[in-house]
């Protein structure tokens, strides 16, 4: 296979697929099955947890939000091997993905809208209110939007690697472990008192009453460790402010699966979404170590591709689908950048320069033409319209691209105006 094949059907597994309207999505398409019980049955793992109502009601019914819009159809089982289809949905999607990087709200948003035809902001929004989708740090410590059912375990198998060298932050910030423990039981027993869910402010605002110092960057921290051990997690947003919620009540039901399975999971999940793609990949997505990984793709049903003498691995899925082309526009913390080591594929050393200007980890959104990156894009939102500002990486006709900036103006509800630098 060469490089234009692959890199076709990487888009293939990043776009997989284009989830039509929940409008279009026929009944059930705003409220059906529980996402996360209807993924561990089929993919043969427990679920444990409260109630027969599911996570997504359960979401709805204690944020007081409405489920309306996208979310539907629920994620449906992706046993490790085996052929499944993706319901339609927020929750489809970021089941399909595994976990999707997340630290940047709006960045995640536009993620998830990019591949949800038709859908709107508020409809995103609002079906991440449902509950079977949270933002934690699974994995790298970084904030990840991933299934509720799964957060436990991914903690437990990847979140943990990153408390490793949580003993020298503790020296530098002046806190130990019995303090941090303290902020496990100060901060639990606050957000069940406060109705289940605070704000970051209320958060922080709790641990000083608690007695426990957040000055510097002791708040941030103290907020990351209580979330890394399961007790909290991240909730969508009260007005601008974070909110955070009880993880074991916000996901209602728990898959657990082994060790062994767990890995083949992250496989599975990795490489339907990513591949064709290399082990190293895999490793540097999820922290694992390699020989982790090797085991996981062992186990997950994938097909091995040579892409130029390099050897890496697919979602047989993926592979009959056949390849995605065309113009895309992108976030800057999508899956499509974030999600590989090396991303020689998509872009030249000096459009990632570009991207990552200064190196300093903020990405760029990015204009992709059959996979690869021609241009950033930033968008100004105005009363009358968004004006998206171009800046070509390659040569191409502005007039080409237009159209795939189109969706994220109907998204944010505004007439889109088109500029270039």
């Amino acid at each position: 296979m060469d490089t234009n094949t692959a890199l076709s059907l990487r888009m293939t597994s990043l776009l997989l697929g284009a989830r039509p309207h929940p409008s279009a999505a026929g009944p059930g398409a705003a409220g059906g099955s529980d996402a996360a019980g209807d993924g561990a049955a089929r993919s043969g793992m427990p679920a444990t947890g409260a109630g027969g109502s599911g996570a997504q009601g359960d979401g709805a019914a204690r944020s007081g939000t409405p489920a309306v819009g996208v979310g539907g159809g629920g994620a449906q089982g992706d046993g490790a091997g085996g052929s499944r289809v993706v319901g339609d949905g927020v929750a489809g999607i970021v089941e399909w993905f595994g976990a999707m990087q997340a630290q940047d709200l709006n960045s995640v948003l536009w993620s998830l809208g990019a591949r949800l035809p038709g859908a709107t902001l508020p409809e995103v929004v609002a079906a991440t209110e449902r509950g079977d989708v949270v933002r934690t740090w699974p994995m790298r410590g970084t904030v990840h939007l991933i299934p509720s059912a799964d957060a436990h375990w991914m903690l437990e198998l990847a979140g943990v690697r990153s408390l490793s060298g949580v003993a020298k932050r503790w020296e530098f910030l002046g806190l130990d472990e019995k303090t941090a423990h303290q902020a496990m039981d100060v901060l639990g027993a606050a957000v069940a008192a406060g109705g289940g869910r605070l704000t970051r402010s209320e958060c922080l605002a709790a641990l000083t009453d608690g007695g426990i110092s957040v000055e510097g960057q002791r708040g941030y921290h103290l907020l990351w460790y209580v979330s890394q051990r399961g007790v909290t997690a991240i909730a969508p947003n009260r007005g601008s402010e974070q909110t955070f919620v009880l993880l074991d009540e916000w996901a209602t039901v728990r898959n657990s699966p082994s060790r062994e399975e767990g890995l083949a999971l992250f496989a599975k999940r990795y490489f339907r979404s990513h591949g064709p793609t290399t082990v190293k990949d895999l490793s540097g997505w999820t922290g694992l170590t390699v020989t982790d990984c090797r085991k996981g793709v062992a186990a997950a049903g994938l097909t091995a591709v040579d892409v130029d003498g390099v050897e890496m691995w697919a979602d047989p899925e993926v592979l009959d689908a056949g390849p995605v082309t065309g113009w895309r526009a992108l976030p800057g913390f999508d899956e499509y950048m974030l999600g590989y080591k090396d991303r020689s594929m998509m872009a030249t050393k000096e459009q990632v320069a570009k991207i990552i200007p200064g190196g300093n980890g903020i990405f760029q959104s990015t204009l992709v033409r059959d996979g690869r990156v021609m241009a950033t894009w930033k968008r100004t939102l105005g009363k009358k319209a968004v004006t998206v500002t171009v800046q070509p990486l390659a040569d191409f006709d502005l007039a080409d691209a237009i159209p795939a900036l189109e969706p994220f103006a109907a998204f944010v509800g505004l007439p889109l105006a088109v500029k270039s630098l």
